[in-house]
């Protein structure tokens, strides 16, 4: 089992950049396939973002491709979100995730953080 807290969202204006943390907990960090979920006000939780336990492989929603980047570091059992050119549409309460296969849907994840709210500004 493991559990994850994400951290690192906050306020700001269009254009700026955010990075996101989530620590897991747990001497197996580097078997699981880590994701990044995010859900805005009145809207299904959606995919952003996933790296595997290697972060050999990543895959990153076409509507942040080009913006967002996804990152581990196993040895501080750790994975990032690196967010550029946010825009309002950003905003969300983002999610880490994590399971033993890769995945880009909700259902297949079995581990979930709390969230942590972005708020992009126009």
């Amino acid at each position: 089992q493991v559990q994850l807290v994400e951290s690192g969202g906050g306020l700001v204006q269009t254009g700026d950049s955010l990075r996101l943390s989530c620590a897991a907990s747990g001497r197996t960090f580097s078997m699981y396939v880590m994701g990044w979920f995010r859900q805005a006000p009145g809207k299904e939780r959606e995919f952003v973002a996933a790296i595997s336990g290697s972060g050999g492989s990543t895959s990153v929603a076409v509507s942040v491709k080009g913006r967002f980047t996804v990152s581990r570091d196993n040895a501080k059992n750790t994975m990032y979100l690196q967010m550029n050119s946010l825009k309002p549409e950003d905003t969300a309460v983002y999610y880490c995730a994590a399971d033993l296969r890769m995945g880009l849907r909700q259902r297949d994840y079995a581990y979930w953080g709390q969230g942590t709210q972005v708020t992009v500004s126009s």
